[in-house]
This record gives structure tokens, sequence and C-alpha cells, in this order.
């Protein structure tokens, strides 16, 4: 008898829980059990998204590496413009570009400058490297600028990182801007009177005791 009361309660409670709470001894464990399945069920779903957002961010990680190596990839006059202006092309060898706050003039873009950098090594001058390149191929340049070295305070090191493709860029940006036009003044040597304005780079001093 006790088999059939125990036995209709637990129907009675699966059809209305609330209504046997009070006279179901096994109620709180069955209450329990139920929790821990909406607990379990709940970690699997943030378990599931935390997956979907790990996929996620992996597929769009690729999707960045891929752009970032299909621009590295690209070879244009366009590519070679943004090239030049971070790389620090334009500040030495446009003049006007620092004054003009970063305003490239077409008309002397690249073409070098006449005002030198006075050093230990001499004064040098910012070349026309529209004029430089007028004398290379696109190959030619490509394997100057992984092996030129240059006086001071040019970076030719920074050449030297470039990839082939970024340096064939440049060379296309070079050659869009027209006529080659004059060449920067000469190489002054050490001890000799420049001709033209200069900046002096003068080697570190020690304070004295």
């Amino acid at each position: 008898m006790a088999d059939s009361t125990s036995s209709k309660r637990l129907e009675f409670l699966f059809l209305d829980g609330n209504a046997m709470v009070s006279e179901v001894g096994d109620m709180p464990e069955i209450k329990n059990l139920n929790r821990a399945e909406s607990r379990d069920a709940r970690l699997s779903r943030e378990a599931e998204g935390k997956r979907k957002m790990f996929r996620t961010g992996i597929v769009l990680g690729m999707v960045m590496a891929t752009s970032a190596a299909t621009a590295a990839d690209v070879v244009s006059i366009e590519e070679g413009l943004r090239i030049a202006t971070i790389g620090g092309c334009h500040d030495c060898h446009t003049e006007g570009f620092a004054e003009n706050g970063g305003q490239v003039d077409l008309a002397k873009a690249l073409m070098g400058s006449h005002v030198g950098f006075q050093g230990p090594w001499g004064t040098t001058y910012p070349a026309n490297l529209r004029l430089t390149l007028s004398k290379m191929s696109e190959d030619e340049f490509v394997r100057y600028g992984h092996e030129v070295k240059t006086r001071p305070p040019m970076p030719w090191f920074g050449l030297h990182a470039m990839t082939d493709n970024e340096l064939r860029s440049i060379y296309q940006y070079v050659k869009s801007l027209g006529a080659p036009g004059e060449p920067a003044p000469d190489y002054v040597k050490p001890g000799e009177a420049p001709k033209t304005p200069f900046i002096v780079f003068a080697p570190p001093q020690i304070p004295a005791n």
C-alpha cells in the first residue's frame, strides 16, 4: 500500500509539482536534481557560446592576416605613395613638405633639397630621387634598395628592411611623378665650406665635471 501511495504521489508530482511539495518526502531531492540539470544546461550553453566566440576570433584573425598579406603583395603607385609617406622619404627629399604640414607639392615631390646636412662626414644633400631612379630599371632599383649604403643622415637600413614589392611600389610611384629635374648639390667633404644653407649635426658633447 505504501508503495502504491508513493507511486501515485510521484505521478502527481510530475503533473503538479507544487501541490505535492508538503506530501512527498523525496521532493527536495528531485528539486535539487532539476536545479543541477538546469545549471549543467546553463554551463553547457556558456561553453558553446565561448566555443563559437573562439571560432569567430580565429576566422577574423585569419581574415585580418590575409588582408595584411594581400596588402604587402600589392604593387601600385598608391601603395608607393603610402610607403614613401610613412617611410619619411618626403621629409628630406621633398622641399617644403614639413613646413606645409605634410602636404606634398607635386612640382617638387622627391626632387631633393638644396639644404644640406653637415657633420663629421662632411655635408650631404637629399638626392633627387626622380633623377636617381630614372637611371635604373625596376629590378635594378630593388637590388639597389637591398644593398645601398649612404652617408648620414639617410636611414638606408630602412630600405634594406622593405620587401621587393614595397620597393617596386616606391619605384612606380617615383616614376609617376614626372620629369626628373635637376640634381641636388654635390657632396661637400669635411673641412670644405658648403655654398648652400645647411643644418649642423654636431657630435654629442661630454659635460664638464
